[in-house]
């Protein structure tokens, strides 16, 4: 039966992908990658020989209606991105959305997501937040932030190595300097590392560190 699935892969440990997504991978007729040469490494630790495809934010709204149709027809097909889950601020809803609209069945597999692990390592309460994705890089980012800092919830957002300095400053402008924050980065490769204190403290932390690697910043909602 036709069905598209939505495959996690590792986030950094190539040992935290399932059993059940490296058979999907070799079952279906064809996978949908963010960047083959990327997936091609995974594919080939796996010995996975399933044909790739490119599908990324600048082609897929082209492809889409092709591999909906060749979903439709009959056809298996599995969506990877380079890391983690797709469709968390990678591509994937758009496909999934259009699956749906044709009454496509859509198979997602649990699996690696950055924002969980940083979030439970935190020690910031857990049991209600919100994830915002990437920031605004210009328009509208300091607004967002500013709207943020009254967020009673736990706020989560990924951010990279070139603005994690801006974005502690300016947290530190917009939510004072002593709310509680941690900074989590490269999770699950060999240099995780994990800093919590004020935003002041890693503000100052990260001015004095150059920053590497891809960060999830997890910051206690307002009391």
């Amino acid at each position: 039966m036709s069905k598209l699935y939505i495959i996690p892969t590792p986030i950094g440990n190539l040992e935290d992908i399932t059993l059940r997504a490296i058979r999907y991978l070799k079952e279906v007729s064809l996978v949908l990658a963010e960047d083959t040469r990327t997936s091609k490494k995974l594919f080939s630790h796996f010995e996975i020989d399933t044909p790739l495809f490119s599908f990324h934010m600048y082609n897929e709204h082209k492809v889409l209606t092709k591999f909906i149709n060749r979903i439709k027809s009959g056809e298996k097909i599995a969506l990877i991105s380079d890391a983690g889950t797709p469709g968390i601020s990678d591509p994937g809803f758009l496909l999934v959305r259009g699956c749906i609209e044709q009454e496509i069945e859509v198979e997602c597999l649990p699996g690696a997501t950055a924002f969980v692990p940083a979030l439970i390592n935190s020690g910031i309460p857990s049991e209600k937040f919100i994830f915002e994705g990437f920031l605004p890089i210009k328009k509208g980012r300091q607004t967002r932030i500013k709207l943020l800092s009254e967020e009673k919830r736990t706020i989560i957002f990924y951010e990279s190595p070139h603005r994690i300095v801006k974005t502690l400053t300016q947290i530190c402008e917009h939510f004072g300097e002593d709310r509680q924050i941690s900074v989590s980065r490269e999770i699950s490769k060999i240099y995780e590392e994990h800093i919590r204190g004020t935003t002041k403290e890693l503000k100052q932390y990260f001015e004095h560190k150059k920053p590497k690697g891809e960060f999830v910043i997890v910051i206690q909602g307002k009391k």
